[in-house]
């Protein structure tokens, strides 16, 4: 069965064909990326995509979108469009669809993707357990939490908007930064810290620690310089990101008792090389009297390219070809 699979981020938009059956994916086409800013709507931008392939679209939709998929009209978190559930067949001329939240899909993928889609970035070498929780988290445009539950043979993907509980500082140097966050925003989520914006505020922080003088910079720019380590504060502002990321990590796996953990997200790939002789794994694991069983899970780094255009197609297989 043919199908377009959507990925609606806070930035881009992913459009692609694939083709599904028997409750898995069978094939999946190169992505055509879109920003979402260039657009005024869904229905705008799944028309530009039309225009691009040229060619008519499958009657059948598997979207993944960055926000809780509750209620009737979705409004996403970082992104200013709007999908009336109840109008997606006629707007996008479908016949069958399928609306997942964006982690959601990265959940479905890390369920049907195989070990070869997968990177080891700490703790055990396992393979990913046949039963139990495996956590995913990722920082992007905000940062997305999900999990995947292995039983009986089969699979179930709970979402959650776990990136919206508060930040928790570990040192008086983490308090200082959610001391200035503060004067910013009443409550401090660990998505302020993060994800991509997440570096920019931290860089903010440090600089009126250091009291600095600094001038106005796009997240694009700063992660660039950050990551080239062009620049003493952004480097550190990099540094405390990876630590601040590391201590999330691990306290979603505890909540969630997560057997392995999967990092995910668009920010991921920037930062891969620099994450295993970072602070990640040591604060990943430092949860005290759990440390030990906190340094046996397995965290992997999700390789594949399209995790969630494909987490999307797994997700309409399992829900209409199973």
């Amino acid at each position: 069965m043919e199908i377009v699979a959507v990925d609606i981020g806070g930035t881009h938009a992913r459009f692609a064909r694939a083709e599904v059956a028997d409750g898995r994916v069978v094939s999946l086409d190169a992505p055509v990326v879109m920003n979402a800013a260039d657009h005024a709507s869904f229905q705008l931008a799944w028309q530009a995509f039309a225009e691009t392939v040229g060619a008519g679209l499958p009657r059948a939709a598997a979207i993944a979108i960055a926000c809780p998929v509750d209620g009737e009209v979705l409004k996403l978190t970082n992104n200013p469009w709007i999908i009336r559930k109840d109008l997606i067949s006629e707007k996008l001329n479908v016949e069958a669809w399928t609306l997942v939240n964006d982690f959601g899909a990265i959940g479905h993928a890390v369920a049907q993707i195989g070990e070869d889609g997968f990177a080891h970035l700490a703790g055990s070498e396992a393979p990913f357990p046949d039963e139990g929780v495996i956590s995913i988290i990722g920082p992007g445009t905000g940062l997305g939490v999900a999990h995947v539950l292995r039983q009986g043979g089969r699979y179930h993907v709970i979402e959650c908007e776990g990136g919206h509980i508060d930040f928790a500082p570990l040192d008086s140097l983490e308090e200082s930064i959610l001391h200035h966050l503060r004067q910013r925003y009443s409550r401090v989520s660990v998505e302020r810290i993060v994800s991509g914006p997440g570096l920019l505020n931290i860089y903010e922080a440090l600089a009126a620690i250091e009291g600095c003088a600094i001038s106005h910079m796009e997240d694009r720019t700063l992660w660039e310089l950050a990551t080239a380590g062009k620049d003493s504060l952004a480097a550190a502002a990099l540094d405390r990101f990876c630590l601040s990321f590391g201590s999330v990590a691990g306290d979603i796996a505890l909540v969630q008792g997560a057997k392995a953990v999967v990092i995910a997200g668009g920010i991921a790939p920037r930062i891969a090389h620099l994450l295993p002789q970072s602070g990640f794994a040591s604060r990943f694991s430092a949860k005290g009297r759990f440390a030990q069983r906190m340094a046996e899970i397995p965290v992997r780094l999700i390789t594949h390219p399209q995790p969630g255009l494909y987490g999307a197609a797994a997700a309409f297989a399992a829900q209409h070809t199973r």
